[in-house]
């Protein structure tokens, strides 16, 4: 079973810029969809991203966290387009 708290702790490891647990990102399991939510918030921006039970497990265990670093990225990129496109508005 993964824990919440080691799995946001993760996250903040690869990405140590993203910021608190709790705050600025936050990890919750859904149990209709048997994944976790990655919820990344930035300057009134948020964005969600499902990771799957097997890749958080991975990830974890450090044994490879390649797609949560891949999503993780994709939602920082997002956020910062978000960012650009509210401040030529």
């Amino acid at each position: 079973m993964i824990d919440k708290a080691e799995l946001c702790e993760k996250i903040k490891k690869i990405y140590p810029d993203i910021g608190e647990c709790g705050i600025d990102v936050d990890v919750e399991y859904d149990e209709a969809q048997k994944a976790w939510v990655v919820d990344l918030k930035k300057g009134g921006h948020e964005l969600k991203t499902f990771l799957e039970d097997n890749d958080a497990e991975k990830c974890i265990d450090g044994q490879q966290c390649v797609s949560l670093g891949i999503e993780i990225a994709q939602l920082k990129a997002n956020i910062e387009r978000m960012k650009e496109t509210d401040g030529r508005s």
